[in-house]
């Protein structure tokens, strides 16, 4: 086997935490290919029976300052999170959800201590997880009540060309028309102007406001939504000397030339924003959970339990996620 490179985290930094994600999907085969692959430092949250991989086992009792020491010739793992039942790749089971929530109930609590700089989190089946009995829509949600944030959480999708954030997440789309208002759009902008200038060192933070219907309503002739909800927003955030702008059409506020004009894109339902953003760069393109105390990214696919198992998962959205993380807490550590 040949060593992994050293990570990009300063010696005396904390390491990142990732957890395991569903157990049966391809989360614990892409930790050790980012292990392997020159991700920064990380102790993976997992049951070690996942990993194919030469292992540490470390107590968080004991501290995880070992983890920098170990990490070129050993994947760390913490120690005393096992599966209730064997995972089978491409063949989930809630017997394993009580594991899976573990995983990222640990994960937080030990970024909240401060025993790690941030979480990275592995992809996790809803379905799998509703069908345990867990309350929460997804892991973004989860995390804010893990974190006495809920209400305070924005969902934004960060790739090599283009950042966006929405207004509105794990919705139909019949009922994400029907929440949106005013507020929750200036609450995220506000969330989103914080976030690029604390956690990706944009001093000027500029954000680009979608409109929702086509043409941006054209006038009021193709729906009201723009000047009723939408324009309010915007008006208030400049207010407030954020720079947003808009509402902008849909249709023209992801070409290369818009793109070059602002920093976020706010997006008012989920596949406004994800299409053009997983279209662009799904590779290399990263989950951040914004609005949170601590840092949370995660790779930007699912459990893809149809390739589960057989060695052919891409890990680059992975590393990515680990990579931006370490520069998040690096940026709030400073």
């Amino acid at each position: 086997m040949t060593a992994p490179a050293r990570g990009r985290l300063s010696s005396t930094a904390a390491p990142l935490a990732l957890t395991m994600g569903d157990p049966a999907g391809i989360g614990p085969e892409l930790i050790v290919r980012a292990w392997r692959n020159g991700a920064p430092p990380f102790i993976a949250i997992c049951d070690p029976c996942l990993l194919d991989a030469p292992m540490i086992e470390i107590d968080a009792d004991t501290g995880l300052s070992c983890v920098h020491d170990v990490y070129t010739r050993a994947l760390p793992v913490l120690s005393g999170l096992r599966l209730a039942a064997p995972a089978i790749p491409g063949h989930p089971d809630p017997a394993n959800a009580p594991a899976v929530i573990a995983a990222i109930e640990t994960a937080v609590r030990l970024a909240q201590s401060g025993a790690v700089s941030a979480i990275v989190t592995s992809p996790i089946s809803k379905a799998v997880l509703k069908a345990a009995g867990f309350p929460h829509p997804g892991h973004t949600e989860f995390l804010a009540a893990l974190t006495g944030t809920s209400g305070g959480e924005v969902m934004m999708l960060a790739g090599p060309d283009l950042r966006v954030v929405l207004a509105t997440v794990h919705l139909p789309l019949r009922r994400a028309i029907e929440t949106l208002d005013t507020d929750t759009i200036i609450r995220t902008g506000r969330i989103t102007a914080a976030a690029l200038a604390r956690d990706f060192a944009i001093a000027s933070p500029r954000i680009a406001v979608a409109g929702l219907n086509p043409h941006a309503g054209e006038a009021g002739h193709l729906g009201s939504e723009e000047a009723d909800i939408v324009a309010p927003a915007i008006a208030a955030l400049r207010a407030e000397g954020i720079d947003a702008t808009g509402p902008h059409p849909p249709d023209t506020l992801f070409t290369a030339t818009a793109r070059a004009r602002y920093d976020a894109a706010l997006c008012l339902y989920h596949d406004q924003g994800l299409i053009p953003l997983k279209t662009l760069d799904v590779a290399n393109s990263v989950n951040v959970t914004l609005g949170l105390p601590i840092v949370r990214t995660s790779p930007d696919h699912g459990t893809a339990f149809d390739i589960a198992g057989r060695g052919i998962a891409d890990p680059s959205s992975l590393i990515a996620a680990l990579r931006l993380a370490a520069t998040m807490a690096a940026r709030r550590q400073s």
